[in-house]
């Protein structure tokens, strides 16, 4: 079947499950999690190290990753000062190696630790040094934390904050990163912040700017908007290998914040909610509906052809939508939704999710009280999202399942000992290390660093 009708029909089907699920509660009963078999949440947690963890901006991307040759599971997180840690757990012996320190943080939140595995067994760990520079820590052998790490600066990475990285099926790195660009030109206002990437071929030894692969200084970058709105918060990334004859790609799912039409000033606001895919191997992006944009995003592209919603310029919580927002597909990969979280007047937080049908983008309020944090696939149509709570009395990670990118089904806890700040889902991750919990610092400061660090997965497996 031809590719388009292939989608056509694929999304009308799903278009069907869409419409009854909007018309069925936002929330359903809880489930079990004895009743999902092979598909069990998590319920079990281990403190890997007590104390340490400061204040992490980190998104919910690459916090862990399992090596099936080493039979170990290695995990990154923020320490004091924002350093950069990273640990191992052996799944022979069952046990977790001391933290290692493999790079300084900087003393600023945003500089989190990102971590990848090349095709050659070497675990890289990236970080953007606030506006300025891109880093990474490569380890010493492959497939181990052991020895001393190399720590490298990218100069195409200049100007680099909040890094983003994936792997494709032939090992190229990609690395996206946004660029603080008045920082290295004062011509540009503050609130001009896009994004651009850098690309690796030899398992990180040598890189290429994208300015260098596509003639293009940034690659999603609006920058002409009245309101202002022209800095670009990924919420997340997410890899997506090549299924029903389509070829690999990623999805992007993204917000808008500036000064507003008041003045210039830095993330003063937020606004919308977009939703794009990027291909690797020809480094164009395309639209939910399959629209080629080429290898630059601009404001009218983004306005034709990648809102999922339009939210307003609001007073007195601004920052809305939320940093984090989660991306994913349902129907074999067919079918895109999103998942993000506002606040209203008295700062509750709401989370909405939508899904793209031949109708265009399908949204719906599903919670309030909760943040997402990260999600992982549970089978063709169903995720599993984590989320926290507002309430600071409450410390447990909640589980929830998703069907069909519209259903929200609360399912289970797990009864985390004190305060969550982040969740990552453990890249091919193998129980019982299936996500990465850092705990809240109790202060802002990065030189405060008094929460702990958490991995939980299902047991006995």
């Amino acid at each position: 079947m031809p590719q388009l009708l292939r989608y056509a029909a694929a999304g009308s089907v799903l278009a069907l499950a869409a419409v009854a699920a909007l018309q069925a509660p936002a929330s359903a009963a809880p489930v079990t999690a004895s009743a999902l078999g092979p598909y069990a949440a998590p319920t079990a947690y281990t403190t890997v190290a007590t104390n340490v963890a400061a204040r992490s901006d980190r998104r919910p991307t690459n916090g862990g990753v399992h090596d099936p040759a080493a039979k170990k599971t290695f995990i990154s997180w923020a320490g004091k000062y924002e350093d950069n840690y990273v640990q191992a757990y052996d799944h022979v012996t069952k046990t977790w190696s001391a933290p290692v320190k493999v790079a300084d943080g900087g003393n600023d939140t945003h500089n989190y630790p990102t971590l990848i595995q090349a095709n050659d067994g070497h675990l890289l760990v990236f970080r953007g040094m606030h506006n300025r520079e891109l880093w990474f820590a490569r380890s010493a052998k492959p497939h181990s934390i052991e020895g001393t790490w190399t720590d490298t600066q990218i100069p195409e990475g200049l100007g680099a904050t909040y890094p983003m990285v994936f792997k494709t099926k032939a090992g190229a790195i990609f690395v996206f990163v946004r660029e603080t660009a008045g920082d290295l030109d004062k011509k540009y206002p503050t609130d001009f912040r896009p994004m651009k990437y850098v690309r690796s071929l030899d398992n990180g030894k040598t890189w290429a700017s994208s300015e260098k692969l596509t003639g293009e200084r940034w690659n999603i970058a609006p920058q002409t908007r009245t309101d202002n709105m022209n800095e670009v918060y990924i919420g997340q990334m997410r890899y997506e290998p090549a299924s029903l004859g389509r070829p690999e790609r990623v999805a992007i799912v993204y917000t808008l914040a500036g000064g507003g039409p008041e003045s210039h000033l830095h993330d003063r606001y937020h606004r919308n909610i977009y939703h794009t895919y990027f291909d690797p191997k020809t480094l164009r992006f395309s639209s939910a509906k399959g629209a080629d944009l080429g290898v630059k995003i601009d404001d009218d592209d983004q306005e034709k052809h990648l809102k999922v919603v339009d939210t307003p310029l609001q007073m007195p919580n601004p920052r809305s939508p939320d940093y984090i927002q989660l991306v994913g597909s349902t129907l074999g990969g067919l079918t895109p939704f999103v998942v993000w979280m506002q606040l209203d007047a008295q700062a509750v937080v709401h989370t909405y999710t939508a899904i793209h049908t031949p109708f265009g983008w399908q949204t719906r309020k599903v919670a309030s009280g909760v943040r997402v944090r990260d999600m992982e696939k549970v089978d063709p149509f169903t995720w599993r999202v984590y989320a926290t709570t507002n309430d600071p009395a409450v410390t447990a990670v909640s589980t929830v399942k998703l069907y069909a990118g519209t259903l929200w089904q609360p399912e289970s806890t797990i009864p985390i000992p004190r305060a969550v700040q982040r969740i990552e889902v453990i890249e091919g991750y193998r129980d019982p290390a299936r996500i990465v919990i850092s705990g809240a610092s109790s202060a802002r400061p990065a030189d405060v660093a008094d929460g702990d660090i958490y991995v939980a997965g299902a047991p006995g497996r």
